[in-house]
């Protein structure tokens, strides 16, 4: 038997009961309260389900992101449940079914897609802030992940406005020419912003570098301080805000200090030419010895690399065991500092520029 022949049963119980000449729109009434209440019920039985069982069953698990999806779907889930005891219970009214039928059955199946979209669109929440608090530790650009949950947000909103479309069979040719139209026109009106919005997403999912990273940006040095959506913000070296579209930074070279693990450190010093030959063979071990005494640094090779034009010189290859670089110049001058007071101690002359004259008498 179909629905309206049940509840048109239902009713004629109900009337039965009723003092004869009782209008049925009275027994109808009878019947839609208890539909409704019925719903209302069920609905809080679902609520309780999610509560009670499905909720602990979640806080069981190591991640919260089922907690999170449950606590955010169990409320809408309870009005979708009385929205359908509101249709079943109007619909029981005869003077309603008969002239207002195709009315409540779009208004109703309206009401259900948007509700439906707007628990789609609470899980998709949830699972980026799931995800944005997972990736905490690489301090993504708030603003981009708000714009991005957003853009989800929209396009879900818009495959539902198209499926209520197609649901109540509205002729959706043109409308999808509209939007390609428009969308073409939009594109080429906001080309330079796109292009800036896609490098932004571009830096958020690719990652060649984040807030807080030392950067070099072809004759720029600075720290990011700020990733939008359409320019990134470096403070420079020298103090001042520099402000790049994200077009350019996606599309040059930057170099990312802050991902480097190791630094290479390559530096030179001379000595004067009357050095005699047993102390520049000390030298080597001595710098070698100087260098492993610092604690970050680790020495690679010394070498007496070439006669210079006034010095005999030196090179000097060791490797700081972390990237930063306060440490490496706190490091480097430690090791200055080592290496002109061993020279002094074993008489060794450091060289500077000089030019010997001599005169023909």
């Amino acid at each position: 038997m179909s629905l309206e022949a049940n509840l048109a049963g239902l009713n004629d119980w109900i009337h039965s009961y009723l003092p004869e000449g009782t209008p049925d729109y009275v027994s109808q009434g009878i019947v839609s309260i208890c539909i409704f209440v019925a719903f209302i019920i069920l609905g809080w039985i679902a609520y309780h389900i999610f509560q009670r069982y499905l909720t602990r069953w979640a806080e069981k698990t190591k991640t919260k992101l089922d907690d999170e999806i449950l606590k955010n779907i169990k409320k809408p889930i309870y009005f979708f449940v009385i929205l359908i005891g509101a249709y079943y219970a109007l619909i029981n009214f005869n003077y309603l079914s008969m002239n207002y039928s195709g009315e409540l059955v779009f208004i109703f199946g309206i009401a259900e897609i948007l509700l439906v979209t707007f628990i789609i669109t609470r899980v998709v929440n949830v699972v980026i802030a799931w995800y944005a608090e997972r990736e905490a530790k690489k301090r993504m650009s708030e603003h981009i992940l708000f714009v991005f949950k957003k853009i989800i947000n929209a396009f879900i909103f818009i495959i539902a406005f198209l499926v209520i479309l197609w649901v109540n069979k509205i002729d959706l040719t043109g409308i999808a020419v509209g939007l390609g139209v428009g969308g073409i026109a939009i594109a080429f009106a906001l080309q330079n912003v796109l292009s800036d919005v896609f490098s932004a997403f571009s830096i958020y999912f690719d990652r060649p570098f984040e807030i807080g990273d030392f950067i070099i940006v072809g004759e720029y040095a600075g720290t990011v301080k700020k990733i939008g959506m359409k320019s990134t913000r470096v403070k420079l070296l020298q103090g001042e805000e520099l402000v790049l579209s994200n077009r350019e930074l996606t599309s040059t070279s930057v170099r990312n200090f802050k991902k480097m693990k190791k630094r290479r450190i390559v530096f030179h010093f001379g000595v004067t030419y009357d050095t005699p030959i047993e102390k520049l063979e000390k030298i080597p071990d001595l710098v070698k010895k100087i260098v492993n005494s610092q604690e970050l640094a680790e020495v690679d090779r010394v070498h007496f690399t070439e006669f210079g034009d006034f010095s005999l010189n030196f090179e000097v290859v060791f490797y700081m065991k972390k990237g930063d670089y306060v440490l490496y110049r706190d490091t480097q001058q430690q090791i200055n500092f080592a290496i002109k007071g061993a020279f002094e101690k074993e008489g060794i002359e450091m060289a500077f520029p000089t030019q010997t004259i001599f005169l023909n008498k």
